[in-house]
């Protein structure tokens, strides 16, 4: 079963203005039928009345109304007892000879709590101060209906749940969530995880985009999932037009919304283990609670038995790390973060040149192609970057010939130094057998190339770009002082499966303005199968020694290593999400026997390979993720990970 999941579902219902039974009857159907589908259904601001009532709203029948009835729908979740999903609704609420625009929870027949508006507004279209009063603050507990007990106030945080999967919920109603300093934010300071914020939002010009960015910023900001939902098209257009424009975001993503005059349920799952992650790595979140000890807030238990979750409610993608939309955009700003990296890093060397290893495969291409540019931006000669194709014994004619003729197109100094000699003469000297393929026979031709890169940089003047990328530093798949070293490391921090994504979109940029020939090879690069080519070729010249059957796909690892680092997820739980994301997948693939498989691989060279990430050169962080010791992540070298394994 899918792990640290809280499932909420929300609906715009249809309306009957002023018809409280009509509407409770209307949350009643969606509820029935989706009581087993989420953990938790929310429906609009005074979804019990309509939010139009207008002065039907001083109206002693409307009032009684909706007391009575939110004792029947409380009385109505009984019958699907904890298992069921808890229910929000909106109602005007009578206390203390003030009327308050409230929204209630419902569980386990119930009324857990009532949680008055803070803000009312009074201006442009808005004119609730005829009807209604801000709530009061503090949490207290009140008798209602005359014998019925329940917790009010808006400082209210209720932990639905049990005692080993719980989440903790606060609520606000509308214009809350547009003050300056909300109730939500202040909620979520103090713990809750999840905000919802009953709404009735008309529909102006402009109005769906800023949504997004209120909410998502909020989301953002708190590190907290957020639920809005928002009245529907059946309120009154006397004067105003309502859409129904439901969102959910989570830590500022946006996980799924109905557009404006839609209508559907809306069902998402939230990720606890990262709305949690992100608040204990964000140490500004905890010293924001300490800034605001003024009011105290009140946490109430409601017991509540999650759903079993099989599958993921919402998008997973197996390539977290690569861009859905805006793509090339996207691509466009990483590259020219890498770009200004090595542009800074040239212009305070006072480096008269770069030197690139280029072998044809995916990460020198990216690296040369930032190269490139860095010395355009720096205003320097195209030739000062210094391209150096160094074939061995594994070498094939096509990475050989992609090399020479993407270094041709974009004007370096194009160089060809052969390897194989050199590394006899180094065999013979150290006493090795070139028959025997070992991991000796490999690292020699890696450390080879590092140190013909290293002496003609000294010989001109220059520095060597490090061409490794994330993926390979994670795995520890580097040869130590081999290609594991540099001057400065340009793909340091991006994944592989997002440095093919780069070199196919920066390449075909490139080639289409200003460089046409650079297309047909870089198509052909991102075709060419990943590998170190150290062992030699097949018979018929093909490239024989595949980087993915030794270590598994790197689509997997990437996948393995952004839920690892991003959020500090279990190996169970990335497992069951790696499933689901795979499910969901058109393009790729894979067995559970093979995500375990590649799992177990995963941790035990992450873990062993720490070594050779505390001494990686230097290079710019582009993404979320980064492994360099004087950034993100700082590891001994000597972690017992066998619990990992175990898991």
């Amino acid at each position: 079963m899918m792990r640290n999941l809280f499932r909420a579902a929300v609906y715009s219902p249809d309306v009957h203005i002023g018809n409280v039974e009509a509407n409770c009857r209307e949350i009643e159907k969606i509820y029935r039928e989706n009581a087993y589908q989420a953990d938790l259904i929310v429906t609009p601001e005074l979804s019990m009345t309509g939010y139009t009532c207008a002065d039907l709203f001083a109206n002693r029948l409307l009032l009684d109304k909706s007391r009575e009835y939110l004792k029947k729908l409380a009385e109505m979740t009984a019958a699907y007892k904890e298992e069921g999903a808890a229910l929000v609704v909106g109602l005007p609420f009578e206390k203390d000879s003030e009327l308050l625009n409230c929204a209630a929870l419902l569980h386990n027949g119930s009324v857990v709590a009532i949680v008055p508006k803070m803000y009312i507004p009074n201006y442009g279209e808005f004119y609730e101060k005829r009807w209604f009063s801000a709530g009061p603050c503090e949490a207290q507990q009140i008798l209602w209906n005359g014998e019925d007990r329940t917790w009010f106030g808006s400082n209210l945080i209720i932990e639905l749940g049990t005692p080993g999967e719980s989440v903790k919920i606060g609520m606000e109603v509308c214009e809350d969530g547009w003050a300056p300093v909300s109730p939500g934010r202040l909620l979520a300071v103090h713990g809750a995880e999840i905000i919802l914020n009953l709404s009735a939002s008309n529909e102006v010009i402009g109005k769906e985009q800023y949504r997004r960015t209120l909410i998502g910023s909020t989301s953002s900001s708190c590190l907290c999932g957020y639920i809005y939902v928002s009245a529907g098209r059946m309120e009154s257009t006397s004067d105003l037009v309502f859409g129904g424009h439901n969102l959910m975001y989570e830590n500022g993503k946006l996980l799924g919304e109905t557009k404006p005059f839609t209508q559907e349920v809306l069902i998402r799952d939230f990720s606890l283990s990262k709305i949690r992650h992100d608040r204990i790595a964000n140490k500004s979140f905890a010293d924001c609670r300490r800034n605001f000890d003024a009011v105290k807030y009140q946490t109430i238990l409601c017991r509540k038995v999650f759903l079993n979750k099989e599958e993921f409610c919402g998008k997973v993608s197996i390539t977290p790390f690569v861009p859905s939309t805006n793509k090339r955009q996207r691509c466009m700003e990483i590259f020219q973060m890498q770009v200004a990296g090595l542009q800074r890093r040239i212009e305070v060397t006072h480096s008269r040149h770069v030197i690139v290893g280029v072998s044809g495969g995916l990460d020198s291409t990216l690296a040369l192609l930032v190269a490139s540019q860095a010395a355009r931006k720096a205003g320097l000669p195209s030739d000062t970057v210094i391209g150096i194709t160094m074939p061995g014994f594994g070498t094939t004619s096509r990475t050989k010939n992609n090399s020479l003729e993407m270094m041709k197109v974009l004007g370096c100094d194009c160089r060809t130094i052969p390897i194989s000699d050199s590394v006899r003469q180094h065999f013979r000297d150290i006493g090795h057998d070139e028959e025997v393929r070992d991991a000796t026979y490999e690292n020699s031709q890696a450390r080879e190339r590092t140190q013909i890169l290293m002496d003609v940089s000294n010989k001109v003047g220059g520095f060597v770009v490090g061409t490794g990328d994330l993926s390979e530093l994670a795995l520890g798949w580097c040869t130590y002082n081999g290609d594991h070293m540099s001057m400065y490391a340009v793909n340091t921090s991006i994944p592989k499966t997002l440095v093919r994504t780069l070199v196919d979109e920066i390449g075909h940029h490139l080639a289409e303005n200003g460089y046409p020939a650079l297309a047909a090879v870089i198509e052909d690069v991102i075709d060419t199968p990943v590998s170190p080519e150290l062992l030699p070729p097949n018979e018929d010249g093909t490239i024989a020694q595949i980087t993915e059957d030794t270590i598994g796909s790197y689509v997997l690892h990437d996948f393995f290593l952004y839920y690892s680092l991003r959020f500090g997820m279990p190996p169970e739980e990335i497992y069951e999400l790696c499933r689901c994301a795979v499910k969901q997948s058109e393009e790729y693939k894979f067995s559970d026997e093979e995500i375990r498989k590649w799992q177990k691989v995963f941790y035990t060279r992450f873990f062993r390979q720490q070594f050779k990430r505390n001494c990686m050169p230097d290079g710019v962080k582009v993404g979320t993720v980064s492994v360099s010791p004087r950034g993100d992540l700082r590891l001994p070298s000597e972690v017992d990970f066998a619990q990992f394994l175990g898991e």
